[in-house]
């Protein structure tokens, strides 16, 4: 039997399948490329500009192809329910893309989605999506059925957009120990996760990184979130920044806020969360707020609209719209 020579670590490029109820993520280089011999059947495929470039095998093999561009969730979906058609989504994109198609599949089931994760957003290993408008309420969620996590095609993107990325990832690992639903899996999957995001992102190693956003998506998708997440969310749905770069902007300042009421003692010990956020944030180059374009006269508003969301109570302190503009002030 093989054995690890740290107990309680596993070596990140090392590949798993890993069974998880209904689901299943199969983690390692090269799992993406026989995708379409995975699924074993008819499929769509929604995917971005970039995915299609990079996989034009997976495309020919499709029944169909949609390409979804930038804008929200929710609208994207609606516009492509009308045309999306089958039961099984292939998603071979970041966390836009993979959304989009759990709304669909949540909207018109039983559908089966497949996320091939282009990004560290995490987005592959939840049930967290927004939903088309005019759906019944109470409509159940859709998580992915099977995830093919390939570190080569998560980490594949370059520079300040990797940076970003793995901003958002850390974001996950860090919230998720904190809200009233942790617990002892997800808490010590968002331990690994931010201990290998961290140490990952600098070289980069594609491995570590991934395996990390693998596990900071379990953590978030068990537990939750919270401040962090929304405050980020805002941003990118009302200020037109970019959902990684947002991440990578507010976590220094969430970070802070969140260890003004005693957050640090569940995070990892030994490792300096605020060096990695700030590192991370200058890596992406979002630095500030103003440098991605947010007007100061802004963050009025967008602390208003952040003080509405229900996750807000699910994190320590203070978090009314007082103290969600002072965060913004903060990271402007």
């Amino acid at each position: 039997m093989p054995t690890s020579p740290h107990i309680g670590t596993w070596d990140p490029s090392r590949p798993f399948t890993w069974r998880d109820g209904e689901r299943t993520i199969r983690f390692g280089r090269g799992v993406a490329s026989d995708a379409a011999e995975s699924v074993g059947a008819e499929f769509t495929l929604l995917t971005s500009q970039r995915g299609l470039g990079d996989a034009p095998g997976l495309a020919r093999a499709a029944d169909a192809v949609h390409v979804v561009g930038p804008g929200l969730v929710d609208a994207l979906a609606r516009d492509l329910r009308h045309r999306v058609r089958g039961g099984t989504l292939i998603a071979l994109g970041g966390g836009r893309v993979i959304d989009v198609a759990k709304a669909l599949a949540a909207a018109d089931p039983p559908r089966r989605v497949v996320a091939i994760p282009t990004t560290l957003s995490g987005a592959e290993m939840t049930a967290i999506h927004r939903m088309i408008p005019g759906v019944p309420p109470g409509r159940a969620r859709v998580r992915p059925s099977l995830v093919l996590a390939d570190p080569l095609v998560m980490a594949s993107l370059r520079g300040p957009a990797l940076a970003a990325t793995a901003m958002n990832a850390l974001g996950h690992a860090v919230e998720a120990p904190l809200t009233p639903r942790a617990n002892p899996v997800a808490v010590m999957a968002a331990h690994r996760a931010a201990i290998l995001i961290a140490q990952g992102l600098p070289g980069p190693d594609p491995d570590g990184l991934a395996l990390g956003a693998i596990l900071a998506g379990y953590a978030i998708g068990s537990a939750g979130y919270g401040v962090h997440h929304v405050l980020s969310q805002t941003l990118a749905r009302h200020a037109g920044v970019g959902h990684g770069q947002a991440n990578a902007a507010m976590l220094p300042h969430s970070l802070a806020a969140l260890s003004a009421h005693g957050a640090a003692d569940a995070w990892p010990s030994g490792l300096d969360l605020a060096a990695a956020a700030a590192a991370g944030a200058a890596a992406a180059g979002a630095a500030r707020l103003r440098d991605l374009g947010v007007d100061r006269a802004e963050l009025p508003r967008l602390a208003a609209v952040a003080a509405e969301r229900p996750e807000l109570r699910d994190t320590p302190g203070p978090a009314d719209e007082h103290a969600l503009l002072a965060i913004y002030e903060a990271a402007w």
